[in-house]
């Protein structure tokens, strides 16, 4: 692989961005007359980076909703979770789901994939009321790798107010983590939605977020070809049109519903 391209990608003025992002929390909140804002927090790394930021610029206003399914949800996450909130002193609340996605299979027909994702809803359901209750924003923790290839649940993970991050590639929300003092560990850990066990994303969807991002960034940002962006990244070409063809077939999940015009 090209690492040029990488290196290309991941050179940038984390300072700028960390106030760019800041004023445009604090803006979001006094415009839409909120407030504060909501979060769910995982244990992973973009959520991390979040609380990271709400912290510094909107402590008093942040609510942190660490919301694991102790059958799936890898213990150490939720342990990473709660030591963040603690590190940064913010308000939170420990919600464990398990049950209610379990008392959901009694009553629909069984599928392992729409039951992964239902879970994903769930978290998005308690963060709408919460939010609801409390006249919050709900801040999604969505980066642009996986904005760009839907690697998300629709209505789930991806249901959001707010997308402070989503301009960030991921190799790009690692930088920045570090420049934020997010814990190595959690910056090393495989990111994963933790949608059954042991599920992480590069596993599943067969590629590296390095490779990943080299191809988003040339057939996106440099509108290059599938063939051209494999010969400049060195990529495999039948990976490059997979995350190609990943970006078109989630075109849906990035847009508001379609209407039929009358």
């Amino acid at each position: 692989m090209n690492s040029q391209i990488l290196e290309e990608i991941t050179r940038k003025d984390f300072k700028d961005i960390q106030e760019k992002i800041g004023s445009f929390l604090l803006e979001e909140i006094k415009e839409r007359k909120s407030q504060g804002v909501i979060f769910g927090l995982s244990g992973g790394i973009d959520s991390a980076v979040i609380a990271m930021l709400c912290a510094k610029f909107i402590k008093e206003k942040s609510l942190a909703l660490i919301m694991p399914d102790a059958k799936i949800t890898p213990e150490s996450d939720t342990e990473d979770a709660v030591r963040i909130v603690d590190s940064l002193n913010l308000e939170y609340k420990l919600i464990d789901i398990g049950f209610i996605h379990k008392e959901y299979s009694k009553y629909i027909e069984p599928s392992p994939l729409a039951f992964g994702n239902l879970g994903a809803r769930i978290r998005s359901n308690i963060l709408y009321y919460y939010a609801n209750a409390r006249n919050y924003l709900v801040l999604g923790s969505g980066d642009r790798s996986e904005f760009l290839i839907g690697y998300f649940t629709k209505y789930g993970d991806g249901a959001a107010d707010l997308l402070p991050i989503v301009s960030l590639y991921k190799t790009q929300v690692r930088e920045f983590a570090r420049f934020l003092g997010v814990p190595h560990n959690i910056i090393s850990k495989p990111s994963g939605p933790r949608l059954w066990e042991g599920h992480t994303a590069e596993a599943e969807i067969g590629i590296t977020y390095e490779e990943i991002d080299s191809i988003l960034h040339c057939i996106i940002d440099k509108s290059l070809s599938v063939e051209d962006t494999a010969k400049l990244t060195g990529i495999p070409i039948s990976d490059v049109d997979k995350i190609y063809q990943m970006n078109k077939r989630s075109e849906h999940k990035r847009i508001t519903p379609k209407t039929c015009v009358l």
